[in-house]
């Protein structure tokens, strides 16, 4: 079992240019939309977090199980759901504007415990940064490391919602020791302003940094780094493809019976190559087609 723990939220998007286009409601949050990707790949995955009891909850959560994904670990509130309005660039690339405050996803608690047959917990996105939801996750991050679950972790930086910068990267660096996997975008690795040999000096196993159509790049412990060229694809949008390449990592590591801090830094080129390679083309399908919509297992296969 795969946990993702994070939030779940409604994306509204454009359907037309101008700050008055038509918008469209789609479930989304980074976390949710990595719960729905390895639901779609076929990993047995539960997703822990606190949905709203409002039309917009319903429709996450029902999303989620239709996918086969475990919702016995959501906590549920009378809060309003997140709302993230997208704006889509002419590149396909997507920027957020967020409606957070009193909604049900920031109210998070940490659970008491996690379902049987926990393997790994992974983490990211608005759930590290609202408070006080941000510091419930932290402490579950902690202490699912402590019990030596394989941890993952995607910052996935929305600026507009971090007040604080220095204090937002000086609390990433303190996750670090209780991190095994840390993938993040080139974007993100700049504006935490660190380097992929820093962060594995702090704790992780390996970092992966995606660079978007370039493909994807991985920093061992061991000093080695293996890269993998991007799928070429038309782009409808790249709306949830970073979450699929953390659902494809996680997925590809449970296969090979690797998700544990030492199965990882034992990976070596061949390992490494196919995994990241299964990512990306699992990003490319996501962003061939409108919003989140992360591939199945049939369509990524070798």
């Amino acid at each position: 079992m795969i946990v993702v723990a994070g939030e779940a939220l409604i994306d509204l998007v454009p359907q037309d240019t101008g700050a008055l286009a038509a918008l469209t409601p789609a479930l989304g949050g980074g976390p949710y939309n990595t719960a729905v990707a390895l639901g779609r790949l076929g990993s047995p995955v539960a997703f822990c977090s606190r949905v709203s009891h409002d039309a917009f909850g319903e429709a996450l959560l029902d999303r989620l199980r239709q996918t086969g994904v475990d919702v016995s670990p959501v906590q549920r509130g009378t809060e309003p759901t997140t709302l993230a309005v997208a704006t889509v660039g002419a590149d396909g690339s997507a920027a957020y504007s967020f409606y957070v405050e009193g909604t049900a996803d920031r109210l998070f608690r940490t659970p008491a415990a996690l379902p049987s047959g926990t393997r790994a917990v992974s983490f990211g996105t608005c759930s590290l940064v609202l408070e006080p939801g941000a510091s419930a996750y932290e402490e579950l991050m902690r202490q699912s490391a402590a019990r030596g679950l394989f941890t993952a972790l995607d910052p996935n930086i929305r600026a507009g919602l971090i007040a604080d910068p220095d204090e937002y990267r000086a609390r990433f660096k303190s996750w670090l020791p209780s991190v095994s996997l840390l993938k993040l975008s080139a974007e993100d690795a700049e504006w935490l302003g660190g380097t992929p040999r820093e962060w594995l000096a702090s704790g992780p196993a390996a970092v992966v940094v995606t660079l978007g159509g370039d493909g994807l790049t991985v920093f061992t412990r061991d000093g080695n780094v293996y890269a993998v060229p991007g799928e070429q694809v038309d782009v409808v949008d790249t709306i949830g493809a970073g979450d699929t390449v953390n659902a494809a990592l996680l997925h590809g590591l449970a296969v090979r019976d690797a998700l544990t801090p030492e199965a990882v830094a034992a990976l070596r080129a061949d390992g490494w190559t196919d995994l990241l390679g299964f990512a990306a083309r699992a990003a490319a399908v996501t962003c061939s087609r409108a919003g989140a919509e992360p591939p199945y297992a049939h369509e990524v296969a070798a």
